[in-house]
């Protein structure tokens, strides 16, 4: 898609995959940043415990708004994949770390993740002016 709003930006550092989509696309000021797991910089999957995988995943996105120019204070949506029902507790404690208040606008789903994977996330973001 050629469009002078539109860019596909991506550093050295940032996580690639070989599934067909962008680590993120920026329109205008808006940032969308395609779902990030717990995956090494070459998209290897890193099984962990959840928080391991949370921690990951998060840091991921960070590296991704970085080379969008933007980062995670100024995230303003997150849709969150949890695979298992039971990590919601420990889910909500670690997302307020990273995402505190007023915190961005938030879907999470449950029971929704292969086996190989325990979080997933995606966001939106804005680049600061």
């Amino acid at each position: 898609m050629d469009h002078p709003l539109v860019s596909y930006p991506q550093l050295p550092d940032t996580p690639t995959s070989h599934l067909p989509f962008s680590p993120c696309v920026v329109v205008g000021d808006l940032i969308f940043v395609s779902g990030q797991a717990s995956v090494d910089l070459e998209g290897k999957i890193i099984s962990d415990s959840f928080e391991g995988e949370f921690r990951r995943s998060i840091e991921n996105v960070r590296r991704v708004l970085e080379a969008a120019g933007s980062d995670l204070e100024h995230v303003v949506q997150t849709r969150n994949y949890v695979r298992d029902a039971e990590d919601l507790p420990l889910y909500n404690q670690l997302y307020r770390e990273y995402f505190p208040a007023p915190s961005p606008a938030r879907t999470t789903i449950t029971n929704c993740l292969p086996p190989s994977l325990r979080y997933e996330v995606e966001v939106v973001a804005v680049r600061p002016v």
